[in-house]
């Protein structure tokens, strides 16, 4: 384990072992959260890295029925597709014990991310926040939730001190019209994971975090610099 700064990593020879240090991380906040105040709130990432992550949380014993479990980011697309990220949480997280938590989507049925901004936002709102526990993932281009370089509402989603709590988000590299937490809100959280995997990922976020070169214009640099919350990076190869 290294620490920097406001970031910690913890790093893993071994990807599976990875997942379930996390899993165990996770599940110890949301119980704490069960006992605490009765309830608790996890946001989790899409892509591929958390698949083995979900797998393991799903199995931890809890009071699902009193964790609510919402996404960072999504496509915009609906939950039959393949692209979706709520279609991976529900086939990889809400499985045997996590089955009984309630799930909260952002995409919302309509036309666009804007057409369904106010929807997803009111949803967010409604949850019990600070969040528990947020999980985001980092991509090869630097970006994180849907934090993507050249998005057309970047700055405003990474302002600590704007007001919005979700925004739509187009970028080159984004595929589909997205639509994203904002920092501040994803930094309105009691626990702040960054899940990682591969030699490449682990050089971008350390150049990331230095702000060397044209690492300090990657979005993921405004999490890992932000000194609101403290950040876990956990890396396997």
């Amino acid at each position: 384990m290294t620490t920097h700064l406001n970031v910690t990593t913890h790093s893993f020879t071994d990807c599976k072992a990875q997942a379930t240090a996390l899993a165990e991380r996770v599940a110890e906040r949301l119980r704490h959260g069960l006992v605490e105040r009765g309830h608790a709130v996890l946001a989790v990432s899409g892509g591929s890295t958390p698949k083995d992550f979900f797998d393991r949380l799903s199995r931890e014993q809890l009071d699902w029925a009193r964790v609510q479990v919402t996404l960072v980011d999504e496509r915009w697309v609906p939950d039959t597709d393949e692209r979706s990220n709520a279609r991976l949480v529900k086939a990889r997280l809400l499985q045997h014990a996590a089955a009984a938590a309630p799930f909260v989507p952002l995409y919302t049925g309509d036309a666009t991310p804007e057409a369904g901004l106010a929807a997803a936002t009111a949803r967010i709102e409604a949850l019990p926040l600070p969040f528990d526990a947020v999980v985001l993932g980092m991509g090869d281009d630097g970006h994180a939730a849907s934090f993507f370089p050249g998005g057309d509402h970047l700055a405003e989603a990474l302002d600590p001190d704007g007001h919005a709590r979700v925004l739509p988000m187009r970028a080159p590299g984004a595929g589909e019209p997205r639509i994203t937490l904002t920092l501040p809100t994803l930094l309105e959280t009691r626990a702040l994971y960054l899940l990682v995997a591969g030699e490449k990922k682990r050089d971008l976020l350390a150049d990331a975090r230095l702000g060397l070169g044209a690492a300090q214009h990657y979005p993921v640099r405004a999490v890992l610099a932000q000194q609101r919350v403290p950040v876990a990076v956990y890396w396997c190869p």
